[in-house]
């Protein structure tokens, strides 16, 4: 039988992940958005090309849920995207309205994997958590393989290597609080620490953490969407061949890392139940003090939403 994935919200991000898992014939979807016929033409554009890409995949657009029922895998992406001068944690009021009522909707699928994109991500994980009432295992955010991608992608350019090559590892919360592990990143299993200065590393780091900003800056009326919807993909596939991939992801910690009662990017074994493990590094006391640091700012912010 067939998966189904529903994603909620037919912006960028959400229209393009939508192609991406029409065109590798990963499951049926349902494109879900408030604006009417913007997801049924989106839908029926997609379903247009799945000829051309060899995929059975059906697509479906709708306004409502009832097409959505009995979903394995729900991506959440709607809600308002960054503008110029405007941070993730902008967003936060603005979004959690958004994603509050998605969470109230989503029930209707039980056995769902729900996978949060929409900013910031870490807390709209937090929030659907509580309202979906859904396990812990089972609600999931992305961010943690796009800060990683973007790394791997700007070592890549720097070293002129194969970004295939390029292994890299990004904790924390999503955005301006993450935290890389250039001792742990590795071209081709040689450290990055022994193939750049720490200079170059940090420079990196830093394009890395204001990736998002860059992108909003230079676009100007949007904010990006081809890495998320591919970071947001990498996940589904994980879920659905369920063959062991470990991915950074944010989870909820319930005492890993010393942490409890928030969602923050570390490492996860990813499968056809959730989260199916946390993997926990031995950090050093630096890398230790910027991941505590990290989890309080995403603790404030939750704290400010009065659940």
């Amino acid at each position: 039988m067939r998966k189904k994935v529903t994603i909620v919200g037919a912006g960028n991000v959400g229209a393009t992940t939508a192609q991406l898992v029409a065109e590798r014939g990963l499951a049926d979807i349902v494109l879900i958005d408030i604006a009417e016929g913007i997801p049924q033409g989106k839908a029926l554009d997609i379903q247009e090309a799945c000829p051309l890409w060899g995929s059975s995949s059906r697509v479906t657009g709708s306004n409502g849920y009832i097409e959505s029922v009995n979903s394995d895998i729900v991506v959440i992406t709607a809600g308002f995207a960054r503008k110029p001068d405007m941070s993730r944690d902008d967003l936060l009021q603005a979004n959690a309205r958004v994603v509050r009522e998605i969470a109230e909707n989503i029930v209707s699928s039980p056995q769902a994997i729900v996978i949060v994109v929409t900013n910031p991500m870490d807390v709209m994980a937090y929030l659907t958590l509580k309202v979906s009432g859904f396990s812990h295992q089972k609600v999931v955010g992305m961010g943690g393989v796009l800060d990683t991608t973007r790394l791997r992608a700007f070592i890549a350019i720097e070293r002129n290597v194969s970004p295939e090559d390029v292994h890299a590892i990004v904790l924390g919360g999503h955005g301006d609080q993450m935290v890389p592990l250039p001792r742990l990143t590795t071209v081709n299993g040689v450290p990055l620490t022994e193939l750049l200065p720490g200079d170059k590393i940090d420079r990196l780091i830093d394009r890395t953490r204001d990736a998002g900003a860059e992108i909003v800056g230079m676009l100007k009326t949007g904010s990006a969407f081809y890495a998320p919807a591919a970071s947001t993909v990498e996940m589904i596939e994980a879920i659905i061949n369920d063959d062991g991939r470990v991915l950074p992801c944010s989870a909820y910690l319930d005492g890993q890392y010393g942490i409890k009662d928030v969602y923050m990017g570390v490492p996860v074994r990813l499968g056809s139940r959730g989260v199916e493990e946390i993997i926990e590094l031995q950090l050093t006391p630096e890398e230790k003090e910027a991941f505590n640091k990290s989890a309080d700012s995403v603790k404030s912010l939750i704290q400010e939403l009065k659940l």
